[in-house]
């Protein structure tokens, strides 16, 4: 990722953009060389839309073919990435990164989430109408239906509300919580493991994801993001922070 949170595949940036306007006028082989097929909602048989590099679900090397549930593990390696979904939620795993997906009722296996563990590494993802929990190694989060972002490490987490109402609190200090309501990216915040009492969140700039990589997997799922884009050059929010 750059500096304003676009891709550095150009190819990968060119067909997310035209996902953006609705441009589908490329041709059927440049399209399946960058995303294997043009984005549109997934049949209810399939959970991956795309994987680069190394993915793996409960250990083994996952296929187009793979089931992803709650209950599963899902872990990418270096420069790999999944974009894939689970029931309602769809989800963008970059590279390096360890997700558990926790079921609401833990002696059933569902495509119900019931919450997200992020021990390490970087998740977009989007959900409707459902209530969840997130943890990382040091933050907990609740969702109450919403679009976000979270880059797990074990000091500091960073999270943005792209849009939704979260619930964030620090692992380690009680006094540090906070609630954020967003249309647009607009609070995104740090929380760490090592600041004094109630000084553990903290602003954050808008980093590492962009608007198109929300438009496509609310796509995956049949669906669009709340928010406008205001014009064809639109490559990631147009805020200071």
């Amino acid at each position: 990722m750059n500096k304003s949170g676009e891709s550095d595949d150009p190819r990968r940036r060119v067909l997310i953009q035209a996902l953006t306007l609705g441009l589908f006028a490329l041709p059927a082989a440049a399209r399946a060389q960058i995303f294997g097929s043009t984005p549109k909602k997934l049949p209810d048989t399939q959970s991956f839309y795309k994987i680069s590099g190394d993915v793996r679900v409960n250990g083994e090397p996952a296929t187009l073919q793979t089931r992803v549930q709650s209950g599963d593990r899902v872990e990418t390696g270096p420069n790999s990435e999944a974009i894939f979904i689970v029931g309602t939620q769809s989800m963008i795993l970059r590279a390096n990164a360890h997700l558990e997906i926790q079921s609401p009722d833990d002696k059933v296996k569902s495509f119900l989430v019931g919450g997200l563990r992020v021990l390490q590494g970087a998740l977009l993802s989007v959900s409707r109408d459902s209530r969840m929990q997130i943890v990382t190694p040091t933050a907990t989060v609740g969702i109450r239906g919403t679009g976000f972002y979270i880059d797990a490490n074990p000091d500091q987490t960073y999270f943005c509300t792209c849009y939704g109402i979260t619930d964030i609190a620090a692992n380690n200090d009680s006094e540090s919580k906070d609630s954020v309501t967003a249309t647009h990216h607009d609070r995104p915040l740090y929380i760490v493991k090592d600041g004094s009492p109630g000084k553990n969140i903290r602003p954050a700039p808008f980093i590492n994801h962009t608007d198109q990589e929300l438009m496509l997997i609310e796509t995956l799922v049949g669906r669009t993001p709340p928010f406008v884009f205001p014009g064809t050059q639109y490559g990631a929010p147009r805020r200071d922070y």
